[in-house]
Formats: C-alpha cells, sequence, structure tokens
C-alpha cells in the first residue's frame, strides 16, 4: 500500500483525499476525504482574474489541508488545479501561494487530462457489474466546465466545455448589482438552456454520447440532487454512491431549485451552504444532458477526479 494525498482544487471548491492505495488489487482506502468551498472562480468569467479573496479563501484551505497531510504522513502529494485556474491572467500568483503552502506545485491541468482523472476514478469500481452496461458516459459537472468522457475499460473520447454550476450562475442569474436573482426569470432560465445546448451541441460532434449506455454523474451538483431525491435529512456520501436517480426526479427537482429563494434553498440540509445559489443551474446541467443522451437514469458516484489523482500517484 502507497499512502498519497491527492488536492482537486476547482472552480467553486477544493478538496483532500488522503488513502492508502494498492495498484496491483484495485484498493483504495479512505483515511481522510474532506471538501470546503473557496468559490476560487469567482468573478474570473467577468474579469480573466483570480480575486484577492477568493485566493485567500483557497489558500487557507490549503493550510488546512497542509497539516491533515503531516498527521497522517502522506508519502505522495499530488495538487491538481482545474478550470479557473486554467482561465485566469494571474495564475502565477495562485501557484507561487500553493507552492509556498504545501510544497507542490499545483498542476494546471487540460480539460482532456481532468476527463481522463474523472474517468479513472468514477469507473474502476464499476468493473464487473452486470447491471450496468457499457460504454459508460461519466459527465463531471464542476463549477466551471463540465467534463464529458465515453469509454468501457478506457476513455474512447472526451471533452470538457466551459459550462457548469458556479459559470452559468455569474453569467445569467447575477445583476448589475452583483446579486443572484432570486428565484431566475424564465429569461434568464432561457438563456442558460441556450449556453449548455450549444456546448452539448458541440460535444456531440466530436463525443459519442449518445451511444453510451449508462449515464455517470459526478461532483457536487449531482450528489446534491441524489441526496435531496433520496429525501436525506443530512448529507450520507454511503447512500449517495452508486445511487440510481430517475429522469423524472431530476426534471421535478430541477424545476423546484429554479422556482425557489434562496431562503427555501438553504432550509434543505442537504445543499452546502456554499451551493445554494449555485446548484439550481447545476441541475438544469444535469437534466438538459439526460434529455440530450435519452437517459432514463443517472448513475451517482462520489469517487471522480480526486480518486483518479490519487490512483494517478499510486
Amino acid at each position: 500500500m502507497t499512502r498519497v494525498a491527492a488536492i482537486d482544487c476547482g472552480t467553486n471548491s477544493i478538496r483532500l483525499l488522503v488513502a492508502d492505495a494498492n495498484p496491483q488489487t484495485g484498493e483504495l482506502v479512505d483515511l481522510d476525504r474532506r471538501m470546503t468551498i473557496v468559490r476560487l472562480g469567482q468573478g474570473v468569467d467577468r474579469t480573466g482574474r483570480l480575486a484577492p479573496e477568493a485566493l485567500e479563501r483557497t489558500f487557507a484551505a490549503c493550510r488546512e489541508y497542509a497539516a491533515v497531510i503531516k498527521e497522517h504522513g502522506a508519502e505522495h502529494v499530488r495538487f491538481v488545479a482545474t478550470s479557473a485556474s486554467r482561465d485566469a491572467e494571474n495564475r502565477d500568483e495562485f501557484v507561487a501561494g500553493v507552492l509556498d503552502i504545501l510544497g507542490v506545485e499545483p498542476e494546471v491541468i487540460t480539460g482532456d487530462a481532468e476527463a481522463q482523472f474523472s474517468f479513472t476514478g468514477a469507473t474502476k469500481e464499476l468493473t464487473g457489474r452486470a447491471d450496468l452496461d457499457k460504454p459508460y458516459l461519466v459527465v463531471d459537472i464542476g463549477g466551471g466546465s463540465t467534463e464529458f468522457v465515453v469509454g468501457d475499460d478506457a476513455v474512447r473520447s472526451a471533452l470538457s466545455v466551459d459550462v457548469g454550476c458556479v459559470r452559468m450562475t455569474e453569467r445569467h442569474l447575477v445583476g448589475e448589482d452583483g446579486k443572484v436573482t432570486d428565484p431566475p426569470t424564465p429569461a434568464q432560465i432561457e438563456a442558460i438552456r441556450a449556453d449548455i445546448a450549444e456546448a452539448l451541441d458541440k460535444v456531440t460532434q466530436i463525443v459519442p454520447i449518445r451511444s453510451a449506455r449508462t449515464l455517470v454523474g459526478l461532483a457536487g451538483s449531482v450528489t446534491t440532487v441524489a441526496a435531496l431525491a433520496l429525501g436525506l435529512q443530512e448529507y450520507d456520501s454511503t447512500a449517495i454512491h452508486h445511487s440510481r436517480i430517475p429522469y423524472e426526479k431530476v426534471a421535478e427537482l430541477t424545476d423546484w431549485l429554479l422556482a425557489s429563494t434562496h431562503d427555501q434553498r438553504a432550509l434543505k440540509p442537504v445543499i452546502h451552504p456554499g451551493r445554494v445559489d449555485v446548484i439550481a443551474s447545476g441541475a438544469l446541467v444535469l437534466r438538459l444532458i439526460m434529455e440530450w443522451t435519452g437517459a432514463r437514469e443517472v448513475v451517482v458516484s462520489e469517487h471522480d477526479i480526486l480518486d483518479g489523482i490519487a490512483w494517478s500517484i499510486a
């Protein structure tokens, strides 16, 4: 067993996994898995830069994670940064801060590499499942981008597009006063739909998403929708992992999220406070993917890019 620490820094959240990995047996044993909402991508779509307060929130989480990694004595650490830090003009400032705190340089990876990690993390446990047909379509709905990967035992094709829950919210739901419209207007919802449809049209020209037999959904928007669909009173990753949520339930919840107010969503204990304003956009991305591909259900995975990063170290 090799003790590894994987960090995934996205547009909305930063996550840590410390685990013991055995590449020979395919066993990955969690020692510590945690997530912090830092909104690193705050305003990036508009300004092209990482905001000072977003950087400080991210660096504070890094300091916490450094202590956890030291406590567990992880032998190898890999820090992967995704959509927001790819887009930012001042990403050198981000890289220098992370290097100073954790002693490793963040790898600002391409969308294709992000897709490969997501696919590995999501499907490694599904091998041999007779009830799930191949090929898989793995969709990782992040804050700034969504990755689409089709494969069976290996990746066939993949594409990352700039459609994520934070990006869609900031692009279409934030007014001139900087506040999120609550709830969004029909015109705003239609604008988000149009953006997602344009992205899906681009994806279908490159990735055969309609040929997939099983849709596997990853990341916070999908797991939050699953928690709501399951009627959980508190977030339970064991119940959510590999749950199967039908399209009808996803559609029903998306309609409710788009029609609800901030306060109504905040009353749901399974919606993380940092997701209250962006979950409606994330749910709409999932719903339209299911409509576009004809998927009758989504298999929800708690294992994703973070697990793929861990396997890449091991």
